[in-house]
């Protein structure tokens, strides 16, 4: 499905909807409308909250059907929160969790070779190292 276009093709400001035309009757009618968050987000961030609710919520089955960790798939629920306007940033001990089995899955898939990965292990145990 097609979204209705969110920021100007020549300058990039914000659109706004201001004529709804009924296609049965002809009725049209004229304000300023905002769209709402869902219409907002990122394909990508569509695609996962429609895996989402089709998993009713259960992140080992979106596993399953995306094809990605729950690690990775837990983050992007993060990001798309964010997304959405709510502030969820996990606790510090959840996040490093996080990018832990992040990197792990780096030299699984031989982005990282173990000693960078070592190395950058050894980093995220040094208090106030890689903080965001």
């Amino acid at each position: 499905m097609r979204k209705i276009l969110e920021q100007c093709p020549s300058c990039g400001g914000e659109l706004a909807v201001t004529r709804l035309d009924c296609t049965a009757c002809g009725t049209a009618i004229s304000g300023r409308y905002s769209p709402c968050p869902f219409c907002r987000l990122s394909p990508e961030n569509t695609r996962l909250l429609t895996a989402f609710v089709k998993a009713r919520g259960n992140i080992r089955e979106m596993e399953r059907e995306l094809g990605i960790s729950y690690w990775t798939i837990r983050r992007l629920i993060d990001e798309l929160t964010t997304e959405l306007g709510f502030e969820t940033r996990p606790a510090k001990q959840e996040e490093t969790a996080v990018q832990v089995n992040e990197i792990l899955e780096q030299v699984d898939r031989g982005e990282l070779s173990a000693a960078e990965a070592a190395e950058i292990l050894a980093q995220l145990r040094r208090p106030g190292s890689l903080e965001s």
